[in-house]
């Protein structure tokens, strides 16, 4: 498999995964109902300043009110879309029910591993709602990696599998998260050569990495020109989930003074490149 640039010969292992996103909004109210209402999610918990989403009583998604944040600039990195994961072709059709009945559906695409539809938050937050197709048949490339296309889906097809239900599965998770950055270079330093994903996809203005095989935990992208750091209102944090304790010993050591939040070695935050902190947790 190719790790290149320089990976460190300790990979994170294959259970590595994504664990909860959080959003800066400035109206809660609105992005807590499109979440409930048109994704599916269910608010486990909900004040005046902050709501916690999720499927099967498992936090996805934290959302946080702050209206006097400035809206993210068109220079600024950030957050391309939050990619829910749902079981089924049966939920991804109920999902795509929900949006063509709440909302408005912004793209529907075939990746040859996954089927997916693409929407935005009424924040203007990028959205993905997807599918995998079994392991057993994705296609692999002769650089070790993954082989992913963008082809129309057949949306009349996962319509057709719709059940009719009205919420996400309890086994809904968030697969990955795709980020716009400034640099594709940096981007590869820090989440391959330091951190320890492997690069499943490259093209020319985008990235794909990820741990244990899987097509990606992380996306990248320069298509929008993006050249300041993350700021102001949208993607706050988001949590790489780590399972065992030595794991995250040699990730906190590898990742030196790029450590921000706590020195403990159970769950730590560390910012990349472009501004944005990943909650490192552990996954037991």
């Amino acid at each position: 498999m190719d790790t290149s640039p320089g990976v460190d010969d300790r990979p994170l292992p294959a259970e590595t995964r994504i664990g909860r996103v959080a959003l800066r909004v400035g109206d809660l109210d609105a992005t807590t109902a499109f979440y409930r209402d048109v994704i599916g999610l269910a608010v486990l918990a909900r004040d005046g300043t902050t709501a916690t989403l999720g499927a099967g009583g498992t936090p996805l998604l934290e959302l946080t009110a702050d209206p006097d944040a400035p809206e993210r600039g068109r220079a600024n990195a950030g957050l391309f879309h939050t990619a829910f994961r749902v079981p089924s072709r049966a939920a991804l059709g109920d999902a795509l029910k929900r949006i063509r009945e709440r909302w408005e559906l912004d793209g529907a695409s075939d990746h040859d591993v996954s089927e997916a539809l693409y929407l935005a938050d009424p924040e203007g937050n990028g959205v993905e709602v997807y599918r995998d197709r079994p392991r057993e048949s994705w296609t692999g490339t002769p650089d070790g990696g993954v082989h992913m296309t963008t082809e129309p889906l057949d949306a009349e097809g996962v319509a057709a599998a719709a059940t009719g239900e009205d919420r996400a599965p309890p086994d809904t998770d968030i697969g990955h998260v795709h980020l716009e950055v400034a640099s594709l270079e940096a981007f590869e330093r820090f989440y391959i050569a330091t951190f320890g994903f492997d690069r499943r996809a490259s093209y020319p203005d985008a990235r794909f990495v990820a741990a244990g095989g899987y097509h990606h935990h992380v996306g990248a992208n320069t298509w929008n020109g993006r050249t300041e750091p993350a700021a102001g209102r949208g993607l706050d944090w988001f949590e790489v989930v780590v399972p065992g304790d030595e794991a995250r010993r040699e990730l906190r050591g590898r990742l030196g003074e790029e450590v921000v939040g706590s020195t403990a070695e159970s769950a730590f935050a560390v910012t990349d490149p472009d501004g944005i902190e990943i909650r490192v947790v552990d996954g037991s």
